[in-house]
C-alpha cells in the first residue's frame, strides 16, 4: 500500500473514532444517500473525451453538500442544499462529520455546552452563518430569466458578477443565468437546481475564510456551450467541530449552455489535484511541502481590474 493511501486510511480511521466528535451521529448511509457507482453517463466523462485537452490530469472531486434530508434549524423552510444523491462510500462516510447548522433566526446560535466552540469562534461563526443566511434570503430564485445573448457576452457578464460574489463559496448566485433544469453532478454527488447549488456552497464552506478567487471566465476552445472557469479555492469547510483547512488550488468550472435559452444548464468542477491530496492535506497540514507526493499549495492569484465600459 502507498504512503498516500496509507494516511487516507488512517484519515479516516481517526474521524471516526475522535472523541469529539462523537456528538455527530454516525448513521450507515440510506439507499437514497448511498448509490454505488454504477456504468455512468457519456456526459460524465465529457472532460476526457477530448474537450479539455489543454488542461490534462485534473480531478473532479467533492465534498460540497449537505446530507440527504439534512433540515436547518435555522430556517423551516430550506433544507439547506440537499443532494440527491452521494454516489462513493467515502463521501457518504464524510458527510456526517458536516457541522450541523444550529442557527435560529434571530443570528443566536443555539448550541448547548456539549462539545461546543469557544465563545469567540462561536460569535465569528454565527454572525458568518446569520449575514450568508441574510444574503441568501435576498435572492430571487423565481426572477424572470436575461434573454439569450452571445456566449462571449455572458462568459463576460459571468466573469464580473463571479469576481465580486465569489458565489462558488457564498452560494450568492444570480439565477436570472441558470436554467430551469440546472444540475451539478461530479463523482461524490448530484444535486438538482440553483437554488439547492447555492445552499449547499454556503453551508459547507465557512463563510468567514473561504475564497474563490476568479482567474478568467472564457468560451471554451475545445467545447460548443461551454464557459471554463478557472479560481483558486482557499479557507475551510465546515467538518468536524472546527472545521478542516483547505490547501489552495486550481478550479476549473464548466458551465454548459443550453443552446435554446442561451441559459447554465449544467456545471461540473474539475481539480488539479486528486481528492485524495486535499483530504490529506486538510487532515495533516503539516505534511505540505514536507513530502514530496502533496501538491504546493496553489499560488496566490493577482487582484484584478475592471474596466466599467466593459460592464454589460
Amino acid at each position: 500500500m502507498t504512503t498516500p493511501s496509507l494516511l487516507l486510511l488512517l484519515a479516516i480511521t481517526t474521524l471516526s473514532s475522535l472523541p469529539t466528535l462523537q456528538s455527530f451521529a454516525l448513521r450507515p448511509p440510506t439507499t437514497r444517500q448511498l448509490r454505488l457507482p454504477h456504468r455512468p453517463s457519456s456526459r460524465s466523462f465529457s472532460s476526457f473525451s477530448g474537450r479539455h485537452n489543454r488542461q490534462p490530469h485534473l480531478h473532479r472531486s467533492s465534498l460540497r453538500f449537505a446530507k440527504p434530508g439534512d433540515v436547518d434549524n435555522g430556517n423551516d423552510n430550506d433544507n439547506d442544499g440537499t443532494v440527491d444523491e452521494y454516489r462513493n462510500i467515502a463521501t457518504a462516510f464524510l458527510s456526517n462529520f458536516l457541522q450541523p447548522q444550529n442557527t435560529n433566526r434571530n443570528g443566536d446560535n443555539d448550541d448547548n455546552d456539549s462539545g461546543a466552540p469557544s465563545a469567540t469562534a462561536t460569535a465569528t461563526t454565527t454572525t458568518a452563518r446569520a449575514t450568508s443566511r441574510e444574503i441568501l434570503s435576498k435572492i430571487d430564485f423565481q426572477a424572470t430569466k436575461a434573454p439569450k445573448m452571445p456566449i462571449e457576452t455572458l462568459a463576460s457578464i459571468l466573469d464580473r458578477e463571479l469576481y465580486e460574489k465569489e458565489w462558488f463559496v457564498t452560494g450568492n448566485v444570480n439565477p436570472i443565468y441558470f436554467d430551469d433544469k440546472f444540475k451539478f453532478q461530479d463523482p461524490d454527488v448530484k444535486v438538482t437546481g440553483v437554488e439547492e447549488y447555492a445552499k449547499g456552497v454556503q453551508k459547507i464552506f465557512d463563510q468567514t475564510t473561504s475564497r474563490a478567487q476568479i482567474i478568467s471566465t472564457l468560451p471554451s476552445a475545445t467545447a460548443p456551450n461551454t464557459i471554463t472557469v478557472t479560481w483558486r479555492l482557499s479557507g475551510r469547510v465546515n467538518i468536524g467541530p472546527s472545521g478542516l483547512p483547505i490547501k489552495p488550488y486550481i478550479c476549473y468550472t464548466d458551465f454548459t449552455i443550453d443552446e435554446e435559452s442561451g441559459l447554465i444548464v449544467f456545471q461540473e468542477d474539475r481539480f488539479d489535484i486528486p481528492g485524495w491530496d486535499i483530504l490529506i492535506s486538510a487532515l495533516f497540514p503539516f505534511l505540505v511541502g514536507r513530502v514530496g507526493f502533496l501538491r504546493e499549495a496553489a499560488e496566490e492569484v493577482e487582484e484584478r481590474v475592471f474596466d466599467d465600459e466593459d460592464v454589460v
